[in-house]
């Protein structure tokens, strides 16, 4: 399915693989997430984002609590803390990586993995692949 062929809230703008899925129909700012935290969160986020983009088309959907990152399913995002940011990537296996702290299990093949990122230079050549395969993994 090509991103132009999902539905589109027509309240938010936001868009889903299935009509009428349930969301918060809400929209944020970037800057909203961004407030408050020290300077390397941001660069760290434009790292992230750079890794995310290099995949493909990807939507950017600022929400309350989270900014995700959507191709056809949302596939990846992050959390803002102070002094870093909390990633996110969803994958079809269980991986390992230094920076992984938390991995959450969501059927036979369908993995949340947390990843905790202090600076740009935590998105390794390592990270950038996961990135990739959370991207061509929900095809």
């Amino acid at each position: 399915m090509a991103s132009d062929e999902l539905w589109t809230c027509p309240a938010c703008g936001h868009r889903f693989v299935t009509r009428n899925m349930w969301h918060s129909c809400s929209n944020f700012t970037l800057e909203h997430h961004f407030e408050g935290c020290a300077p390397q969160v941001r660069a760290t986020f434009d790292a992230f984002l750079g890794a995310v983009e290099a995949c493909g088309e990807v939507i950017v959907i600022p929400q309350k609590t989270r900014i995700a990152m959507q191709a056809k399913v949302r596939f990846a995002g992050c959390v803002v803390r102070r002094k870093w940011l909390l990633a996110h990537l969803w994958l079809t296996r269980r991986v390992v990586h230094p920076r992984l702290t938390r991995t959450d299990r969501f059927g036979e093949t369908s993995f949340g993995h947390h990843f905790r990122l202090d600076s740009p230079a935590d998105i390794d050549v390592d990270f950038r692949q996961l990135v990739a395969e959370a991207y061509a993994g929900w095809d």
